[in-house]
């Protein structure tokens, strides 16, 4: 792994759980670890819900596009975080895989996506931890 390491959160439509968790690690490690996101079926726009809890605690994902993964963003990544997406997900031999299951937000009120964002928090934490790059 590199000094400065390369995580890519993985779910099937990269609109929420790992736009999420994107956004945690950016906010919480800076410029001490790159942190891509991507779908194996990208969805056209963000989950409204998961943009709104991400702001409320500071967080800003707005801006940000699903997009699909590539074998080329698989190739530089250090550690991949799967989300949901079971045998969609791609698997390159050599890599870190860490699979989190969490709840979907798809289709859910803020008020369900508050507990998904807070466990993803954890988790990030948890993994910025175990990179050597503590939070911020």
């Amino acid at each position: 792994m590199s000094d400065t390491p390369t995580v890519l959160f993985l779910c099937v439509h990269n609109a929420g759980r790992s736009q999420m968790a994107a956004g945690w690690l950016r906010h919480l490690a800076g410029d001490r670890v790159k942190v891509l996101s991507a779908g194996s079926e990208p969805a056209d726009d963000l989950n409204p819900a998961a943009v709104e809890a991400m702001r409320e605690v500071g967080v800003d994902i707005h801006d940000q596009q699903p997009k699909a993964w590539s074998q080329e963003t698989l190739a530089a990544t250090d550690v991949v975080v799967t989300m949901g997406c079971g045998d969609t997900c791609p698997v390159l031999p050599g890599k870190r895989y860490v699979d989190w299951e969490l709840d979907d937000p798809a289709g859910r009120p803020v008020e369900e996506v508050r507990p998904i964002r807070d466990d993803i928090e954890r988790r990030v934490r948890g993994l910025l931890d175990e990179l050597g790059a503590p939070a911020t």
